[in-house]
Formats: structure tokens, C-alpha cells, sequence
């Protein structure tokens, strides 16, 4: 799925290149380096968007293999998530501060060093922990990308650079789904599931080394107001604590039936959301840099964007997680199957992603709301489709499509109108934000849409129940994405 990635820097928006900047200078930055420092960023964030995705076709092997519990299932998907979301915005503030490229090699470090020690973990616990890990080190590597593109490159070099980057990020969900079902099918040395994380361990060494020649570790020429920006370290943490109160309670307290401790951390998340919401305003009035800036979130059209682009990235997480469970358990797909029959849903969100803006005026307007009805009766239909026990056929892949051009819909005009409505100076904070929300999506989707196909099926022993039930409260999610514009609109 399409994500957008925050910087910080002023210098970092489209326009002439700071001077002393490689793309500003014209004689030792040659296109054959700017060439290794677009392969280099471009495939580490590929290998960073593929352990997002690639996991949900291993999910199952695990399963059996490390004896994992579906909450626990739920918390190995999870906590790459959490932690990526949470300290996100952290990475792009440390990279304007010291340096894009040197954040960009110590995040790759940290992410290729959590990808072994995943591969290599002998029961649930372990894993789990290493994805937090692997989350953080995706965290400081992301945010330097877009940065380092727009450093490096300058007039139609640029242009055609951010075009390789919309590539990789528009074709990481379907290559997460596709590379995870082939490594794990062909179970490579009786490894099963392992080669989903250690694959990232060569891949990771190779570009530590290239990375090393080729990336600028010194940028003498930023900002001294990026430099001099706040990390707020107190934000950080509040917000850290509260998601990791929200999600755990929602991931297990469906299995434990719901103990006192799970009723106690969801109100102590919200009472820290509503302590993190009143510390980040005091910081902006004070003059300081809050993490999520309440000017952001007064801004027209970013609170709907802030619930459409949450719902959107819910539903498709949900939507994977429970699928891939009931694709290999319910109907006895192979992991690589698996992958290969989510293929038409990525292909259609990417192909909506470039193509929507080429839509009439008039259809443009209704774009968003018509994608979220797209989505919903798809969800509806894959349900009915999978219900009775069967495959679907052909539909199901009609309904696939579907659901990924109605998703498509949903965020790609979402996005772009929610950043053209803040003012220049406040759009990093505006991309920071919305990518924050993106990655808490997912996460949400997993704790709950997830949660609730493992209850059904447990409750009935049926998975084409379970799933049934899943498809509609998809569904019935995806409406919400729409009713919310409808509202909007009569206020």
C-alpha cells in the first residue's frame, strides 16, 4: 500500500537544491554515484515495506512452528508496526539534525542485525521482541529516502528519481505477499518460515558496504533551523506508551477473556492520549516542535484525511491477516498460492494510485465516498464468495479487484488534498502526521479485524464462518469512510 514519508527539512521540498548539496554541485557528484545512492535508499526501503506485508503469508507457519497463541501471532505483525509508527516522525527529525545519509546506514544497520536475530528466534517472545527492534531500525532508515532523493537529484533527474520511488512503494504490498509465499513454500533447507527474515541479512550487508562509498554522512549545508528542532523526547514517549497500552488489551484480551488488567490499560490509554493531546498543544504554544502539531490537526480536511487514511490502512491490514490465515488454514493454499491470490488487489490500488488524477472534475468529487461503497460491497461479496466453504472462483479475484481500486480511491485523492491544504511551512509536520496514521491503521486493523476472525474461530471451528464474518465487518468499516465525507459535508 502507497505511503507517504515525513521530512522535516525545509530544503527537502521540490524546488532548487540547497547549495553544497550533491545535486548542487557539478563536479564530484556524477550521475553513475547519484545512480548508487538512488539504488541503494530505493532498495532498502523496498526491503523495509516488504517485512510490513511479508509476514502475513509466513503468519500461518509460524503459527505451527514457534506454538504461537493468535494473540501472539497478532503481536509479531504488530510490533514492527508500533514501533515504526511511533518513532517515525523521531527518525526524520534526527536525520535533518545529523544527517540523512548517516541516519539512513545506522537505521540499516539496526533493521539487518533485528532481521537475523528474527530468523534465528526460538519461540514466540523472542520474535515478537525483534520485530519492536526491527520497527525502530525501519523508523530512522524510511524517513531518509525521500530526503536523500531530493538532495541529490535536481530537474528532470529528480522528477524521474521520485518516479522510482512511487514504483517501489506502489509494488512493496504486492511483493511483500508474493517474495514471502515463494520463500516459505520452498522452505529452503527445512527453515520454513526463517527465510522471510534472513533473506534481509545479505541484502542489508551488501548495501551497509555500498552505502558506506556511496551515501553523504556530513551535510554541512542543513538548515540550522532543522538542526535546531526539538525532538520532543516527552511526546514521544507518552505516545509510545499510549498505543502500546491500546494495542496489547486488543490483542489479547479476546483469548484471555478480557482479565481486569486489559479494562485498566485501555483507560490508562486514553487518559495518556488525552495527557500526550494536551502536552504537544502547551509545547506549541511555548514555540516548540511537538511531535504532531495541533496546527496540523486544525488544518482543513486533515481530520477527515486523518480518519479515511486510518480506515483505509485498517482495512487492508485486517483484510490480509485474516485472509492468509483462512487461505492456508481454511482452504489449504500453500504460502506461495497465498501470495499470488492478493496480486489483484495490489495491482489495482496501484493502478488507481497513478491514474486517478486523470479522472473529470466532476467524477474527482466523488472519488473518495464512490471508492469506500467500491470497497465495501467488494468486502460484502468476498464474504457471501467464501462463506459456504468454497474458493470463489473467479469472483473472488472480480471481488479482489474491488476491494483494491475502491482502497485506491480511498487514499490516493485523500492524500494529496489533505497535503495541499496546509500551508508550505507546515507540510512535513502534514506528511509526518498522515504517515503516523498510516502505520497506526494497520496496526488497529490487525488488533481488531484480526481479533475478530480468530474469535469466530474459535468460537465456531470454522474459518469460512470466521471469515464471513470478518468480510462483513469490513464492510460494513468501509462505509464509514464514506458516511464520514457525507457528514462533512452537512455541517
Amino acid at each position: 500500500m502507497t505511503q507517504t514519508l515525513p521530512s522535516d527539512s525545509a530544503a527537502d521540498r521540490v524546488g532548487s537544491p540547497e547549495a553544497g548539496s550533491p545535486a548542487a554541485s557539478k563536479g564530484p557528484a556524477t550521475d553513475i554515484r547519484r545512480g548508487w545512492v538512488l539504488f541503494t535508499v530505493l532498495t532498502g526501503q523496498f526491503m523495509a515495506l516488504l517485512d510490513i506485508f511479508i509476514v502475513n503469508v509466513a503468519a500461518p507457519t509460524i503459527r505451527t512452528d514457534l506454538g504461537a497463541s493468535g494473540g501472539g501471532l497478532q503481536m509479531i505483525l504488530a510490533g514492527y508496526t508500533i514501533s515504526y509508527a511511533v518513532l517515525l516522525i523521531t527518525g526524520a527529525r534526527l536525520g535533518a539534525r545529523f544527517g540523512h545519509g548517516r541516519l539512513f546506514l545506522q537505521g540499516l544497520v539496526v533493521f539487518t542485525l533485528a532481521s537475523l536475530a528474527c530468523g534465528l528466534a526460538g519461540d514466540s517472545g523472542q520474535l515478537i521482541a525483534f520485530r519492536f527492534v526491527q520497527g525502530a531500525g525501519a523508523s530512522l532508515m524510511m524517513p531518509q529516502v525521500l530526503s536523500l532523493i531530493q538532495r541529490t537529484f535536481t530537474g528532470p533527474s529528480r522528477a524521474r528519481a521520485l518516479g522510482a520511488f512511487a514504483a517501489v512503494i506502489a509494488t512493496g504490498a504486492a511483493a511483500g505477499q508474493i517474495i514471502g509465499g515463494v520463500l516459505v513454500s520452498a522452505d529452503l533447507f527445512g527453515t520454513g518460515w526463517r527465510p522471510a527474515f534472513l533473506v534481509n541479512v545479505p541484502i542489508g550487508a551488501f548495501l551497509l558496504i555500498l552505502g558506506t562509498r556511496v551515501l553523504p554522512r556530513e551535510e554541512k549545508a542543513a538548515r540550522t533551523e532543522d538542526r535546531a528542532r526539538g525532538l520532543d523526547v516527552t511526546g514521544l514517549l507518552l505516545l509510545a506508551a499510549a498505543v502500546g497500552l491500546l494495542t496489547v488489551p486488543l490483542v489479547l484480551g479476546e483469548e484471555r477473556d478480557w482479565p481486569l488488567w486489559c479494562w485498566l490499560s485501555l483507560a490508562a490509554s486514553t487518559v495518556l492520549l488525552a495527557v500526550f493531546a494536551f502536552y504537544e498543544q502547551r509545547l506549541a504554544r511555548r514555540g516548540g516542535a511537538p511531535l504532531i502539531s495541533p496546527k496540523v490537526l486544525r488544518a482543513p480536511g486533515i481530520p477527515l484525511a486523518v480518519l479515511r487514511i486510518g480506515l483505509v490502512m485498517a482495512l487492508n491490514a485486517g483484510v490480509l491477516f485474516a485472509l492468509s490465515l483462512h487461505l492456508q488454514t481454511g482452504l489449504d493454499y500453500s504460502a506461495w498460492r497465498t501470495g499470488v491470490t492478493f496480486l489483484p488487489t495490489a495491482i489495482a490500488f496501484g493502478t488507481v494510485g497513478m491514474l486517478w488524477q486523470r479522472l473529470p472534475e466532476r467524477l474527482l468529487r466523488l472519488a473518495v465516498p464512490g471508492g469506500f461503497v467500491l470497497a465495501a460491497v467488494s468486502y460484502a461479496a468476498m464474504g457471501e464468495l467464501l462463506r459456504d466453504g468454497g474458493d470463489g472462483g473467479v469472483w473472488l479475484y472480480a471481488a479482489f479487484l474491488g476491494v483494491g481500486a475502491g482502497l485506491g480511491f480511498g487514499y490516493g485523492p485523500t492524500l494529496t488534498r489533505a497535503l495541499g491544504s496546509v500551508r508550505p511551512q507546515e507540510a512535513a509536520d502534514a506528511s509526518g502526521l498522515l504517515t503516523t496514521v498510516t502505520q497506526l491503521g494497520m496496526l488497529l486493523g490487525v488488533a481488531t479485524l484480526g481479533t475478530l476472525y480468530l474469535n469466530r474461530l474459535e468460537a465456531t471451528g470454522s474459518s469460512s464462518e470466521a471469515i464471513g464474518t470478518t468480510s462483513l465487518a469490513l464492510a460494513l468499516t468501509a462505509v464509514l469512510g464514506a458516511v464520514g465525507g457525507l457528514v462533512r459535508r452537512r455541517v
